[in-house]
C-alpha cells in the first residue's frame, strides 16, 4: 500500500490537469473572447500591398477577427479575394464598408469595417464588397496624382509654352520702356500727394556750462526720475500757445520725447555742477536718499503778443520714506526776435539754463 499511494496521487493529478486544460479550451472558444464566429467573403477591387493571412479586422477601431484565407479572383485577376473570420456578436449589415489600413511606425496592413455591400448568395459566405481603391496605399495614391498632374501638363504644354512666351515679350517691352514707365509712375505719385517725405531735422537742448558749486555741493545720493507731463507734451514736436503750427517747423523734431529731454539735459547740468555727486537714474541700480521728481507744466512758444519761449516745472523733493520736504514752482521765458526753428531753440537752451542753475541751487540747499 505504502508504494501504491504515491502512483495515485500522480495519476489524480496529471487527470486533474489533462480536465483543466479541456476546460480552459472550451472557455476560450465559447466565452474567452474568441467565442462564435461568422466568415464572410471580402472582394478588393485593386491590389491590397502587405495583407497577409492572419491580419487583423477591425469593427470601428475595435479587433473583432482575422484574415483566414486570401487569394485573386478566378474571374478578374486584379480583384483580390479574402475571408475573415469575425465574431458573430460583431453587427456586419448591409451598409458596412471595408477598407485597408496601416497602422503604427511600419505599416502594417489591417482590415477595416466600418460600413461595401453585402450580397449573399445562397450557399455561399456573404459577400463584402470593398470600396474602390481601398487597398490602395499612400505611396500608390502619391503615384496616381503625379501621373494625372504629367497627364494634364502634357495635355496643356502648348498652351503653357505660349502664356511663357507673353510673359517674355511683356518682360522684354518693360525692359526697353523702364526710362518711361518710371516717369508715369512719378506723375502719378506727385498727382495723389504722395512722394518721398521730406526728412526731419532734429534739434536738441544744449546743457549749461560753468554750473560749478559756489560753496556747498551735494551732501547725499540723488535720483531724477523721468518728469511726468500732460499727454500734450509727450511729443518731439515744437508745441505752440495758442495751439496751432508755424511755418517753417513742419520737419522740425527734438531729440527725444519733451520730458526724456528734460530729464536727460538737467542730469547733465547737476553733472557739470558736481560731478562727483552725479545724480541717478530710477533705473541705476542702489536706491538715493533723495529723489527729485519734475513735472512739466509748459514747454512751448508763445505767439500772443511778443514771441517767447516759455518754460515751467513744478519741483519736490522726496526722501526714502517717501515724504516731500521741499516744493518749488519754477518758471522762466525768454524772448524771441523770431519764429524759427534755431532761433527758438536758442530761446530754449537761454531759459532752460536760467531753470537749471535756479534748480540746482535750490535742490542742494534742500538736502
Amino acid at each position: 500500500m505504502e508504494t501504491r499511494a504515491p502512483y495515485v496521487l500522480i495519476g489524480s493529478f496529471v487527470l486533474a490537469a489533462i480536465v483543466a486544460v479541456f476546460g480552459f479550451v472550451y472557455w476560450l472558444n465559447n466565452t474567452g473572447g474568441i467565442g462564435p464566429r461568422t466568415n464572410y467573403h471580402v472582394q478588393f477591387q485593386g491590389p491590397v500591398p502587405g495583407l497577409l493571412v492572419g491580419a487583423g479586422v477591425l469593427f470601428n477601431g475595435i479587433r473583432v477577427g482575422e484574415v483566414t484565407q486570401l487569394g485573386l479572383a478566378p474571374d478578374n485577376p486584379r480583384f483580390v479575394n479574402a475571408t475573415i473570420s469575425v465574431a458573430t456578436a460583431t453587427p456586419v449589415r448591409a451598409d458596412t464598408k471595408v477598407g485597408l489600413e496601416f497602422q503604427g511606425l511600419t505599416g502594417v496592413p489591417v482590415v477595416t469595417l466600418e460600413g461595401g455591400v453585402i450580397v449573399a448568395r445562397s450557399g455561399e459566405l456573404p459577400t463584402l464588397i470593398a470600396e474602390a481603391g481601398a487597398g490602395q496605399s499612400m505611396t500608390q495614391a502619391a503615384r496616381d496624382a503625379l501621373r494625372r498632374v504629367d497627364t494634364v501638363l502634357q495635355d496643356s504644354s502648348g498652351p503653357l509654352k505660349d502664356t511663357i512666351a507673353n510673359f517674355k515679350t511683356f518682360s522684354d517691352g518693360l525692359a526697353r520702356n523702364t526710362g518711361k514707365v518710371d516717369g508715369i509712375l512719378a506723375g502719378l505719385d506727385k498727382m495723389t500727394g504722395g512722394g518721398t517725405p521730406a526728412q526731419k531735422v532734429t534739434y536738441d537742448l544744449r546743457t549749461p556750462q560753468n554750473l560749478g558749486p559756489a560753496g556747498k555741493t551735494l551732501s547725499a545720493s540723488l535720483a531724477i526720475p523721468e518728469p511726468t507731463a500732460v499727454a500734450m507734451l509727450q511729443t518731439q514736436r515744437m508745441l505752440f500757445a495758442p495751439s496751432g503750427d508755424s511755418p517753417g517747423f513742419a520737419d522740425f523734431l527734438w531729440a527725444d520725447s519733451i520730458p526724456k529731454l528734460v530729464q536727460a539735459r538737467l542730469i547733465d547740468s547737476f553733472e557739470n555742477y558736481d560731478i562727483a555727486h552725479a545724480p541717478l537714474r530710477t533705473t541705476d541700480l542702489g536706491p538715493a536718499d533723495y529723489q527729485l521728481l519734475i513735472d512739466i507744466r509748459r514747454f512751448r512758444i508763445a505767439t500772443d503778443g511778443e514771441a517767447r519761449a516759455e518754460i515751467g516745472l513744478s519741483a519736490r523733493i522726496v526722501d526714502k520714506n517717501g515724504k516731500v520736504i521741499a516744493s518749488r514752482l519754477i518758471e522762466t521765458s525768454e524772448k524771441l526776435d523770431k519764429v524759427d526753428p534755431a532761433a527758438s531753440v536758442a530761446a530754449f537752451d537761454t531759459a532752460f539754463a536760467r531753470i537749471a542753475k535756479e534748480l540746482i541751487g535750490w535742490t542742494v540747499q534742500a538736502v
